[in-house]
């Protein structure tokens, strides 16, 4: 029964050695990620601006079932 267990710590050890092994990391195409990195930039303000839009359609709203009236105060409190 001992023996049964020491064997299982030894598999389960060096199982878990190549498991948690850090695998190299694949040698990076510089076209490649250059294209993705515009793809993610241009996803990143496209999402800003639409964000924007929306949070701007949300403060109307606001405004609007409110009753507030007056100007729109500018983004950022200034």
């Amino acid at each position: 029964m001992n023996f049964r267990i020491l064997m299982m710590s030894v598999a389960m050890a060096a199982t878990a050695g190549a498991v948690w092994a850090k695998l190299p990391a694949a040698p990076a195409d510089p076209a490649k990620a250059a294209e993705a990195k515009a793809k993610a930039d241009e996803a990143a303000k496209k999402d800003a601006d639409l964000l924007g839009k929306y949070q701007d359609k949300a403060v109307a709203n606001y405004r609007k079932n409110k009753g507030i009236k007056g100007p729109v105060p500018k983004a950022g409190g200034k």
